[in-house]
């Protein structure tokens, strides 16, 4: 039996992940939950699954939910300590890292420092602090599985192959809502227009980045740690239908796809169990129904955060840091309406500008240089 901590349980990811360990008890059991401000679905999850311990935002946050369970037996602990303590719980022997955003940076590296393997959703730990972790991940000798469906497509079509005989990788994304949309059109877009995602059911932030292509940017910069791959060799191909999750193509031409409905309880599945597999209740893939899988090249001129990613890459270090602070600031004006859509990439570009690429020491470091990207985006973000 596996013992799970869920970092992030009333995400998306998380409560995929529950879904699949209520549908299979025999193999899984949940240690510890952590979740923001969303106590009446973690109210559910503890009765359901009984679980040690719950890590929530912030003390009234925790004190709220002790009121709402005065004679449970799980503890109840809040802030980064509380993440932390989830996340190296004694029991647990895999973390599902799913907290969005770089706030899943420290409890992530804390689990892999006590040596547990991790199933990781949050792209923005090896997006922030990608040589640093899997520095950690080969010292600790943890077993790293991608959740997210692009790269857990790439981690499946690798398998019984030699790196070596790699010629690239190949990423598709849904292209979003605004796939056919004018850039002047995209200034005008609205949050509603922007959460309404053709394919993929996710979180506010997530569906945002998808929208601007900035996830894909992230998830460009992931596979470059995950895979030991140079961004030369990780291209993205846009694919509406999201049924080919990504490619891996190798020298000699040959080309392994992983296809299948667009559902995340499948690669979630396949991070718990691998290298077996689960009944997930994912409706299975009929081919003959399809009229057709199309690809083409994204359009860097309406969607200009994926060429800010590559440049990050190239830039230095610390760039990508920057450039997932500065996303996460400008997202949440968009989505609070103090900004256009299009300012998203502008106000990101900005303060990359701004900032002396370096090497990253540690994870102080890259904590160091997010709260200054957050700081000075919110800043340029005032002159918008």
């Amino acid at each position: 039996m596996k013992n799970l901590t869920i970092l992030g349980s009333t995400g998306s990811i998380g409560v995929s992940t529950l879904e699949i360990v209520a549908a299979h008890p025999e193999k899984f059991r949940v240690v510890a939950l952590t979740a923001g401000k969303n106590l009446d679905l973690l109210l559910q999850q503890i009765a359901a699954f009984s679980p040690q311990l719950v890590a929530v935002k912030n003390e009234a946050l925790a004190l709220k939910l002790q009121e709402m369970l005065p004679d449970n037996r799980t503890a109840i602990m809040h802030g980064v300590a509380g993440m932390i303590a989830a996340a190296t719980a004694p029991d647990t022997n895999m973390v599902v890292a799913a907290i969005v955003g770089a706030a899943g940076l420290v409890p992530t590296a804390a689990a892999i420092e006590a040596g547990k393997d991790i199933a990781l959703a949050n792209k923005e730990t090896l997006v922030t602090a990608g040589r640093l972790i899997m520095d950690m991940v080969k010292a600790r000798g943890v077993k790293l599985y991608p959740v997210d469906s692009e790269h857990s497509a790439v981690f499946q079509s690798l398998q019984g192959h030699r790196k070596e005989d790699v010629r690239r990788i190949i990423l598709t994304a849904s292209g979003g809502p605004f796939l056919n949309l004018s850039a002047e059109k995209l200034g005008q877009v609205t949050v509603t227009d922007a959460l309404n995602h053709p394919n993929w059911s996710m979180g506010q932030k997530i569906t945002i980045d998808s929208a601007s292509m900035m996830n894909k940017g992230l998830e460009v910069i992931e596979a470059r740690w995950l895979f030991d791959m140079p961004a030369e060799k990780i291209a993205v191909n846009i694919h509406p239908q999201s049924i080919i999750h990504s490619m891996v193509e190798y020298t000699d031409g040959c080309v392994m796809a992983q296809l299948g409905t667009p559902d995340m309880k499948a690669p979630i599945a396949y991070a718990l169990t691998y290298p077996g597999r689960v009944p997930t209740g994912v409706k299975p893939l009929d081919l003959t129904s399809l009229s057709g899988l199309t690809f083409f090249q994204p359009d860097s001129v309406r969607f200009p955060a994926l060429q800010l990613a590559y440049r990050a890459m190239g830039d230095g270090e610390s760039m990508p840091t920057v450039m997932n602070a500065a996303n996460e600031v400008a997202v949440a004006a968009f989505l609070s309406g103090r900004i256009k859509f299009t300012d998203i990439a502008r106000a990101i570009e900005k303060a990359m500008d701004l900032h002396d690429p370096r090497t990253l020491d540690s994870i102080e470091d890259v904590l160091d240089i997010d709260q200054w990207s957050r700081e000075k985006c919110s800043e340029l973000l005032k002159h918008f």
